[in-house]
Formats: structure tokens, C-alpha cells, sequence
């Protein structure tokens, strides 16, 4: 298959991902072969066999259009040494090939022990006291970020996609009415532990499709709702409300942001329901459980 054939307005298949993966390495002087793909929610991921390099191919138009924020904030960390994930040098990025768009990281093997909360609240507080923003960082507007990916649905009956959309509209109306308690700024937006990698010298950040100036206690409640929703094994919740100083479930706001989090990893692989089949059934149980205002009920990573 030819790059070219690859519609850029649609989701990825796993049969279309190889050749723009292949495209990606061409420009780049990589060589794709044995490639493994290691994640394919709204970005795919491959890490190549080849050379210790991390492909980053944007899953849908809403992926694509943050791509160049991904870069920026990239850059910004390393100009602070923070310890994060870092750009491919001596490549132009982001690099948009016939529509498509990727990013290529140095690849940090992961060969240290599990982050856990403590090491997250560690991180979020060496981001929210930098210096900054970078240069161009947009406003915090995860409704926008969520209606973009329900304009883009790939199996999604109208019935569902109202009630989505009805939801956005109500959660948007009670965030207009809470008061924050933490100074606002640059935020990392979907910062829970999976956003680690175990590096041996101490876990760094990764993706910041999200990043944006924004209320802190946003990056405090991923780890308390995954606390609350996802079959976890571990209490990351408790360490890191110790370690950052601040337990955001005693916020009078949680409910709304634990609302507007599970309306997020409900929306999240809207986009590619038809083209990533294998997450359906969980996508259908987050659906089935939000809609019904079921607050018990636990869900699984998608995979």
C-alpha cells in the first residue's frame, strides 16, 4: 500500500499504519523493518528494531492538529533539562508526509522500577514551578479537544453521540462555576502514571498532546480518578496527594473534573472505533456504565 492511498481525514488501520510508518522512516533514513508497535489508541507508537528511535504517527485529524504543540513543549522541556522524553535530532519535526503526521523520539529503554504516584507528583511539581510557557502554548479547552473527536466518529450511533455531546455541554456549564484553589499555568493535561517511562535514572514524562496553561488541580485528578474507575492494582492516589501536598478529592471541584475525565477516556478512541476493533467491547462498557451513571462499575485500560 502507498501512502498516498492513505485517506488523511480518516483513522489508521493496523494495515494502513505500515505504510506510513515506512513513509516516516524514509524521510528520516530509518529503517522500519521489525518495527513493534506498542500502542495505537489516539497516536500510534512503534519502536524500531533497527536504531533506538520511537515513531509517533497522529491516529486522527484531532491528533494532527496538536502535533506542532507536541514539538513545542517538547523543546521547552529540554531547554530546562526536565526529565522528559526528547525529539529525534537533525530531523524536521513534526514531519507531515501526504496528510499524515509524526514525531520521532530518542527511545529511553525502560528498565527501572514502576512509577508510582509519589514519582508523578514529583514531576508535576517541577513542571507547574518552570519558568514559562513556552512559546504559543494554548489555553486549557479540553471540551474543544473532546466535540473534535465527536465531529469525527467512527461507528458511533446517534444516539450515543448525542448524549456525548449533551454531557460536554452540561459538564462545560459546571466548570464555569468552580473556584480554584491552585495558581493556574502550564498543565501536562493527561498526567497519570502510564505518561511515565521507567527510566533507570528516575522515571521522565511523556506525551504532551494535552499540554496547555490551565488549572493545576486538572494534572491532580487523572491519578484520583484512575483510583476510583480503573482496575488498578496500585494506590497511586494516596503517595502522590502526600508527596504534592494536596488531595484534590477534598476539592469541592472533583466531581466535576472526575466527570469531565471519564467523559474524556470515554470520547478518547471515538475517532477509531471501526479502524482498532479490538477495544470496542471496552469502549462499549465505559459507554454502557457513564451513560448510566454508574460510579462503581470498574473499567480496563484499552489495549
Amino acid at each position: 500500500m502507498s501512502l498516498t492511498t492513505v485517506d488523511p481525514s480518516g483513522g489508521l488501520t493496523r494495515d494502513t499504519l505500515n505504510a506510513v510508518l515506512g513513509a516516516v522512516c524514509a524521510e528520516a533514513g530509518l529503517d522500519p523493518a521489525g518495527a513493534e508497535l506498542i500502542k495505537f489508541t489516539n497516536n500510534a507508537v512503534f519502536r524500531l528494531r533497527a536504531a533506538p528511535v520511537v515513531v509517533r504517527i497522529a491516529g486522527s485529524s484531532a491528533a494532527r492538529a496538536r502535533v506542532g504543540n507536541v514539538v513545542g513543549v517538547a523543546r521547552w522541556l529540554a531547554a530546562h533539562d526536565f526529565p522528559a522524553v526528547r525529539l529525534l535530532p537533525d530531523v524536521v519535526q513534526p514531519l507531515w508526509l501526504s496528510g499524515q503526521a509524526a514525531t520521532l523520539w530518542e527511545e529511553v529503554p525502560a528498565d527501572g522500577g514502576r512509577p508510582g504516584g509519589a514519582d508523578l507528583a514529583a514531576l508535576l511539581r517541577r513542571l507547574h514551578d518552570l519558568p514559562g510557557p513556552p512559546p504559543d502554548l494554548p489555553e486549557w479547552r479540553p471540551m474543544d479537544e473532546i466535540r473534535q473527536r465527536l465531529a469525527e466518529p467512527e461507528d458511533l450511533g446517534d444516539a450515543d453521540r448525542e448524549f456525548l455531546l449533551a454531557t460536554c455541554d452540561e459538564v462545560e456549564e459546571a466548570m464555569s462555576t468552580l473556584r480554584f484553589d491552585l495558581p493556574p499555568g502550564v498543565i501536562h493535561g493527561d498526567a497519570f502514571t502510564g505518561n511515565l517511562v521507567p527510566a533507570v535514572g528516575g522515571p521522565v514524562l511523556c506525551d504532551f498532546d494535552s499540554t496547555a496553561v490551565g488549572p493545576r488541580e486538572w494534572d491532580l485528578t487523572p491519578v484520583a480518578v484512575g483510583r476510583l474507575r480503573l482496575d488498578y492494582p496500585d494506590d497511586d492516589q494516596t503517595p502522590m496527594a502526600l508527596r504534592y501536598g494536596v488531595d484534590i478529592t477534598r476539592w469541592p471541584g472533583f466531581p466535576v473534573f472526575r466527570r469531565l475525565r471519564e467523559l474524556k477516556l470515554v470520547t478518547s478512541v471515538v475517532p477509531i472505533l471501526r479502524s482498532h476493533p479490538a477495544i470496542r467491547p471496552q469502549w462499549q462498557h465505559r459507554m454502557r456504565t457513564f451513560r448510566s451513571g454508574d460510579l462503581t462499575t470498574r473499567w480496563q485500560p484499552y489495549r
